[in-house]
């Protein structure tokens, strides 16, 4: 199957919408975007970090669901402060009215209605984690690149080659054998029916987060599209804030009906590990899914939403690993298979990329006649 790119397939139109940094990610590879990178270190510390937190949390008595939901976005304040550096930073350098914010009204509602969305995402997800070990609920959430890459196609008009579609089908038959052999790694104490109500809701999360990402995606480039302006982190981070504020809000309103806000000091006082443990894990917890989000949100906005799928996918070796070493979690057979059909689908589809980066230097002239000969969008802050 001949590999095509987007310049070579795509509408102008559709060029344009599909992602205002597109042509900055085509002119270099994508370990050669220092601001790619970023975001990729990032994800690496929140994903590695965050579920190990949030099954500890579960493991030494904790059992608030919506208490777990709020921490994958609470950690949004840490934003505040290097937005009000970038804020007096474009000041100093503008001769004009500098703006407080480079969002639009139009984004801003989209994210909002995207921070809502991750809110119930991020409590489907909880409800997985409160009963399923960690090496199984990350397995089951890299099945996200299969619905990312669905949604993908119908809302960005991603395209395919025969490396990702291979990706997603060894992703997806990773997670069927899961399935498959669902139960066989039930920790002590969940029964089968919260086991497989567990199982349900993470695939559950997991298509949601799929629908997520794209979502986000098309935003950012309508933005970018009508506006003109550049790429910054600056605005990656503002909208982070906004996702996070809405999740934040939508957990807190779930707290609020569910009575959490009256157990947690008790649970903090029963907490296996130590009350000052208990308020340390929910602290370090927040932090380190904040540093993911944030390092998604770049991914798509400097990459695409499919490849923060498949940056999310290559962590999971990662997890399964530490999982084993820190919960003494069963690694059996077929959990091995699913990872290494993991890892096959990640190196597919970056092999992918790569070819497809070799046939866009050899022709440069579709980026020139797309983009004109103006100079990137996409600056640092």
């Amino acid at each position: 199957m001949e590999v095509e790119t987007a310049a070579q397939t795509q509408p102008r139109e559709q060029q344009q919408l599909t992602s205002a940094a597109g042509a900055d990610v085509a002119a270099k590879p994508l370990h050669r975007n220092p601001r790619l990178v970023l975001s990729f270190f990032l994800m690496v510390v929140g994903w590695a970090c965050g579920p190990l937190l949030l099954r500890d949390y579960f493991v030494h008595g904790g059992n608030r669901k919506w208490l777990s939901s709020l921490l994958q976005t609470t950690g949004w304040p840490i934003l505040i402060a290097p937005l009000i550096a970038s804020y007096f930073s474009r000041r100093r350098r503008s001769t004009s009215t500098t703006p407080v914010f480079l969002m639009s009204i139009r984004l801003l509602a989209a994210c909002v209605v995207v921070g809502l969305t991750t809110g119930l995402d991020n409590f489907l997800y909880a409800y997985g984690m409160a009963s399923l070990p960690v090496s199984t609920s990350s397995i089951l959430m890299a099945t996200q690149l299969a619905f990312t890459a669905g949604f993908a196609l119908l809302l960005v008009r991603q395209r395919f080659t025969a490396f990702s579609v291979n990706a997603v089908l060894l992703l997806s038959i990773g997670a069927a054998m899961l399935g498959v052999n669902g139960g066989g790694d039930r920790p002590a104490g969940v029964t089968r029916t919260e086991y497989y109500m567990g199982f349900g809701m993470t695939l559950g999360a997991a298509a949601l987060y799929g629908l997520i990402l794209p979502i986000m995606e098309l935003s950012q480039a309508a933005h970018l599209a009508r506006t003109g302006s550049a790429v910054t982190y600056t605005l990656v981070m503002e909208m982070q804030l906004v996702i996070g504020s809405s999740a934040t809000v939508f957990s807190l309103i779930g707290m609020i009906v569910n009575n959490d806000f009256h157990v947690i000091p008790r649970e903090a006082q029963e907490f296996g590990l130590g009350k000052t443990s208990y308020y340390a894990l929910l602290v370090g917890s927040a932090l380190v899914y904040q540093l993911f989000s944030l390092g998604m949100n770049g991914a798509i906005i400097y990459g695409s939403a499919l490849l923060g799928g498949v940056i999310m996918t290559v962590l999971i070796p990662v997890t399964e690993v530490l999982a084993v070493l820190f919960f003494h979690e069963p690694f059996t057979g077929i959990k091995g298979i699913a990872v290494a059909l993991s890892v096959w689908g990640f190196v597919s589809y970056f092999y992918g990329e790569i070819r497809t980066h070799a046939q866009q230097s050899a022709k440069p002239s579709n980026i020139e006649q797309l983009d004109g000969p103006s100079d990137s969008s996409v600056h640092a802050v």
